[in-house]
């Protein structure tokens, strides 16, 4: 086949990108030919063909702007399948990880202090965003829809229901299970400071608002007379205001199965997450998972298993209370899921949506 890979911003390091790293590769090693559409990469994707898209214009602008470019390009050429991760103009083939752009908007809303959400949304780039969302669900622009969970796919239901449901694919995000086995805890523990009977916590993400932080600072400086209890903190966010002393920041991590190797939970409080690579790096490595129902990745928990849901993010008493179940469970280990975790999977499934995508053009 004759494929065109549509994402934004490319970059052949970093664990965002890996998902798209494992596809290029196994496209080209099945033989297919394969374009990548983007208007910023880094390092190169050997067998790949790269087409730069420019793209002028606000902030505001530069999302329309380079689905209208990607578009353009698309026309000087025929392929046999056109797969976009990003909201584009036309595609065969979109997935959707990074979820509804409206519903983003509405848990924003929810969780903002009152006098903030009149102002949530507001703005050209939102409009932009909302009207170029919608014309990418429009059944006609898109004829298959990959999601990484059911939440996804639910509120694709809601607020789009004349996509047909049948065209709607649930294929998982995956991670590099053995990457994040066999880490030293001992070496891992050392290298942040911790002691042995130390009951640690960790965080991983960047977007502050969107991934609960500031709920987790919260609940570390009420428990600041445990001394024992710790948190880590994984993140390239500047941090507000002070931070409690029994939290370690590490700043971003290359190796961040490290981190996880010196912890006993992973706490991930996010208010929108379409499915969150962090829970099933967590539960790769053998810890637990303490997350929200605004994650799609806590269709991998099962409460008191492997983990807890929280209904709400900012309720610290339940977190609290799903803190010391674990505390007190001790080293139990380790903690999986009955779900698939394993990339390749991920990667094979996709494939055969391209290759159903392909056949009907």
């Amino acid at each position: 086949m004759k494929l065109a890979l549509i994402r934004r911003q490319f970059s052949a390091t970093g664990g965002a990108e890996l998902y798209v790293q494992r596809l290029l590769g196994a496209l080209t090693a099945a033989g297919h030919e394969t374009h990548l559409f983007a208007e910023k990469w880094q390092g190169q994707a050997a067998g790949v063909q790269f087409h730069s898209v420019d793209v002028a214009g606000s902030r505001a602008e530069r999302p329309l702007r380079f689905a209208e470019g990607v578009n353009a390009a698309l026309q000087h050429e025929r392929f046999d399948c056109v797969f976009s991760l990003e909201r584009t103009l036309k595609q065969d083939v979109y997935r959707a990880g990074d979820g509804l752009h409206r519903v983003w908007l509405q848990r924003r809303r929810q969780f903002a202090p009152w006098w903030k959400r009149p102002l949530v949304g507001l703005g050209a780039f939102h409009r932009n965003m909302l009207a170029l969302e919608a014309r990418t669900f429009d059944p006609a622009n898109t004829q298959r829809i990959i999601v990484n969970s059911e939440m996804v796919r639910g509120e694709i239901l809601q607020h789009f229901p004349a996509f047909p449901q049948e065209r709607v694919h649930t294929i998982r995000n995956g991670v590099d299970v053995q990457r994040f086995k066999n880490v030293s805890r001992v070496a891992a523990r050392q290298r942040f400071g911790l002691e042995d009977n130390d009951f640690v916590l960790v965080f991983v993400g960047s977007g502050w608002e969107r991934k609960g932080l500031p709920w987790l600072l919260k609940f570390m400086a009420g428990r600041s007379d445990d001394p024992r209890l710790k948190l880590l903190v994984v993140t390239r966010d500047r941090m507000r205001g002070k931070i409690p002393p029994n939290v370690i920041l590490t700043g971003p991590l290359s190796d961040v199965e490290a981190a996880y190797a010196a912890a006993d939970v992973l706490t991930f409080l996010p208010i929108y997450e379409p499915c969150s690579n962090v829970v099933s790096e967590a539960l790769a490595s053998g810890i637990p998972v303490v997350t929200t129902r605004f994650n799609g990745a806590s269709e991998l928990i099962e409460p008191g298993i492997n983990g807890h849901v929280l209904k709400d993010p900012a309720d610290l008493a339940s977190l609290g209370r799903c803190v010391n179940h674990w505390r007190a469970r001790g080293s139990a280990g380790p903690f999986t899921t009955r779900l698939p975790l394993d990339l390749e999977l991920n990667v094979r499934g996709t494939l055969q949506v391209l290759e159903q995508a392909a056949k009907a053009v």
